[in-house]
């Protein structure tokens, strides 16, 4: 890293990795949400720790008002950060401190209340006497984002969707932005401002060209009040003084600049917005809204067919540098989706970031966002889902466990490129799927020469392979579905054979999770056996090659109390369960880096025999039958068992893992309650007082992380995925 300093302007030839803590306080009417308590990272000191082992010398971090000051702006309470702060300097790592995240401030104040910015000056002026080390601040983080998701949109308090309202939330936290570092500086003499921005850009039909227009000069109003440039020449000076904002507000933004010392991007994969109003031509569930003049939908402009090269972290950095003569720095980097995708993300704004540094262009640093991940931000905080997101770590196990993401972060940071598999397939915001209506040709773009490393997945099971063959294809892993024609697992010669055609990065092996004769009674031969595991793991270690296998829970006897983790003993009450738990101890043994997956009984939103389907099936042509109703199971979505297990995969997770949603239900109560939910009679389901038989294995838990929703959610999403509707002629027409 070249030596510079920020003022000066001297270009950087390699950006550096920052990191942030996701830290939101959001009111929504009177209640509060948290994201450092919802992600636990409140009651961890240690994170500290974490942080500084991937390389992170430089931190977004939380010394929020509300945390700080709750009840009154006399009185403060710096106890959790006199903890933190002294650890930070220790570790070696600057801190560049978050007053306002996304809030409206503490419960006597808001974002439109008048004395809002001196309030805000005076908690920033004790934060810069407390902690006088601390060099940078962003007084308050997106000022526009968040003047329109409180004050235009209602989502967050006040929960206004008046113009007038949202001009004046805008200019009360840019003043106070000004305001705060005027009071830092008189603390903090060479203090920095590091200002946040969503710089997203709309496009729209070119009807709509004017509403895409006024969107796009409304971007930039957070750094051009800050820079001093909405005077009267600026298109929106005029639009804010009808909106109620006096003249001499603006002037004194004029009179009086707070040019940001670092220009902070925040960027997403949606950030970009389409404007269509053409009715007829929209997907599905698409919401149409509009100005006084025309209705229309705003859509996210990745999905719509534009010009190549208009999109993405690269135009959008451009724009700013050309725009703003600052360092530049991408303050958020995160993707709320599958490991592959974060990491692609990740990828591509580090590459992008580091062409327009090769360029000269003065980009500071990329912000590894949301390090311990956050808490329902698919619904911008609004439902309390518990929808977590996981990013560097997964904080879902014991204690935070280091992901995929976090060690392509700590490569960077080190000066490595990240190298996973995954990163040879573009993601899903490149890729043809992507588009609401299929493109005129291929505009996919492929790995590097076209020859992306593959996964190789052996289908024993058609529930469970038909699953993780879709997901694959949905995440854009390059994958060879295998059946028992193409590979004897007993044969190494073949074995070898097959890895040296295809040189696979990974091999997933499905074992079979269901009665492959189609009966519930478990009394079936699968034809595997304990050779067949040791050989396979075998040559993969050998090879190389990440193995993950996939059995059934159907391992322990229906005495065992509590739910079964992964470090209770076994106890097989069948051959089947006695061979299932054979087989994993033989993978684990001859290849110590291999991820088993035990997961439960498994459901799908396709009919492809699982126990479920059987049952339904039954019930759907008026036959009843008995099923245990002392027989504990833990229901397994396949679509989420998929996805949880490719991320452990990607990770390069290994050993045992148990995989199923969270809850528990006998099988007679989950079969009355699906038939119920489907329309189907409850009553045909009669309860077998007669023991458990082998229906019965214990609850999944797991020790090593609650990875997966819960039962309830699973429940909804198949039903409204499912693409079988069962009735009384289902059979007959082989639906």
């Amino acid at each position: 890293m070249t030596a510079r300093t920020m003022q000066t302007g001297t270009v950087l030839a390699t950006p550096e990795i920052w990191g942030g803590v996701e830290c939101s306080i959001i009111r929504l009417r009177n209640r509060w949400r948290d994201e450092t308590a919802e992600t636990g990272h409140t009651g961890r000191l240690a994170d500290l720790d974490r942080i500084r082992d991937l390389g992170i010398r430089t931190l977004r971090y939380p010394l929020l008002w509300e945390s700080i000051s709750p009840d009154d702006i006399e009185t403060a309470d710096f106890s959790w950060h006199d903890e933190r702060m002294p650890r930070l300097k220790e570790l070696g790592i600057d801190v560049i401190a978050g007053l306002l995240h996304h809030g409206s401030g503490p419960r006597y104040t808001n974002l439109l209340d008048p004395a809002f910015p001196e309030l805000l000056a005076r908690h920033a002026r004790r934060v810069a006497e407390r902690y006088p080390e601390i060099r940078r601040f962003t007084p308050v983080n997106e000022p526009l984002t968040t003047a329109r998701f409180s004050a235009l949109y209602g989502h967050w308090y006040p929960h206004r969707r008046r113009l007038p309202d949202f001009a004046r939330a805008l200019i009360n936290q840019c003043r106070g932005v000004a305001l705060a570092m005027r009071a830092i500086r008189e603390v903090t003499p060479h203090a920095a401002l590091v200002q946040t921005e969503d710089l997203g850009k709309t496009f729209s039909t070119p009807l709509l060209g004017y509403q895409a227009d006024y969107e796009n000069e409304r971007r930039w109003l957070t750094f051009d009040l800050l820079f001093g440039r909405v005077d009267r020449s600026h298109p929106w000076f005029s639009r804010l003084i009808d909106h109620g904002i006096a003249e001499q507000e603006l002037q004194a933004f004029v009179d009086e600049p707070c040019p940001p010392d670092i220009v902070g991007v925040n960027h997403y994969p949606t950030s970009e917005r389409f404007l269509d109003h053409r009715r007829s031509k929209l997907s599905a569930g698409a919401l149409v809204g509009g100005n006084d003049r025309h209705h229309y939908a705003d859509l996210d402009a990745v999905r719509m067919h534009l010009p190549l090269g208009s999109l993405g972290p690269e135009p959008r950095l451009r724009e700013v540098c050309a725009r703003y003569d600052r360092p530049v720095a991408v303050t958020e980097v995160h993707h709320g989706c599958s490991r592959d995708e974060q990491l692609r993300w990740l990828n591509e704004v580090w590459s992008a970031a580091n062409r327009l540094a090769g360029e000269g262009k003065n980009i500071a640093a990329v912000t590894a966002w949301a390090l311990f991940g956050c808490v329902d931000w698919n619904s911008l905080l609004m439902r309390e889902e518990g929808a977590y997101e996981a990013g560097a770590f997964d904080v879902r196990s014991p204690s935070p466990r280091l992901t995929a993401l976090g060690r392509a972060v700590r490569q960077m940071a080190s000066g490595a490129r990240p190298r996973h598999p995954v990163l040879d397939s573009p993601g899903w915001w490149r890729r043809d799927t992507r588009f609401f209506r299929p493109p005129p040709e291929t505009t996919a773009e492929l790995g590097a020469e076209g020859n992306a490393r593959k996964v190789l997945i052996l289908c024993k099971d058609a529930a469970l392979g038909g699953a993780f063959c879709r997901v694959a294809a949905h995440r854009g892993l390059e994958f060879i579905a295998l059946d028992a024609n193409d590979l004897n697992i007993t044969e190494p010669h073949s074995v070898r054979r097959v890895l040296l055609k295809h040189r696979p990065w990974a091999f997933i092996r499905l074992a079979s999770a269901q009665p492959a004769d189609g009966r519930l009674d478990g009394q079936h031969a699968t034809g595997e056996g304990p050779a067949d595991g040791a050989v396979l793991a075998t040559v993969c270690a050998a090879a190389g090659v990440a193995l993950m296998t996939v059995t059934s829970d159907a391992l322990v006897a229906k005495t065992l109390s509590g739910g079964l983790v992964e470090s209770c003993p076994v106890t097989p009450v069948s051959g089947v369960r006695n061979l299932n738990a054979t087989v994993e101890e033989m993978v684990m043994k001859h290849h110590p880096g291999a991820l088993v997956i035990r997961t439960s009984a498994v459901f799908g939103p396709w009919n492809t025999g699982d126990a479920l389907s059987q049952i339904l099936d039954k019930i759907a042509v008026d036959r009843a039958l008995r099923l245990p109703a002392d027989a504990v199971c833990s229901p397994t979505y396949v679509p989420d068992l998929a996805h949880a297990a490719l991320d452990l995969l990607i990770d390069g997770e290994t050993g045992l893992w148990h995989l199923a949603n969270d809850g528990a239900v006998s099988w007679y109560e989950w079969a009355r309650e699906v038939a119920d939910s489907l329309g189907l009679d409850p009553r045909l389901v009669l309860r077998d007082h007669g023991g458990a038989g082998d229906l019965a294995p214990a609850a999944l838990a797991s020790e090593r992380g609650q990875l997966m929703p819960s039962l309830a959610s699973a429940l909804g999403r198949f039903l409204r995925e499912c693409d079988v509707r069962w009735n009384k002629t289902s059979a007959a027409l082989g639906s």
